[in-house]
């Protein structure tokens, strides 16, 4: 098992940056898969499912005018 041992005094600080770097990215992940799918949230994010093609609707009728 010395496969998965860290030299934690090793390390540099590019392997520090790295690391925080990774698992923050790991953790708002988890955290934004657990928002979406939680179902108490279903209905927020239903409500601006189409917000994008709203947007360019809206500029183009303006544009019209």
């Amino acid at each position: 098992m010395d496969y998965f041992k860290t030299d934690w005094a090793a390390m540099t600080l590019n392997d520090w940056i790295g690391m925080v770097l990774t698992v923050g990215v790991f953790i708002l992940m988890v955290w934004a898969y657990v928002h979406v799918f939680h179902p108490k949230n279903k209905d927020k994010l239903e409500s601006q499912r189409y917000l994008p093609d709203d947007d360019d609707d809206t500029i183009e009728t303006e544009n019209r005018k």
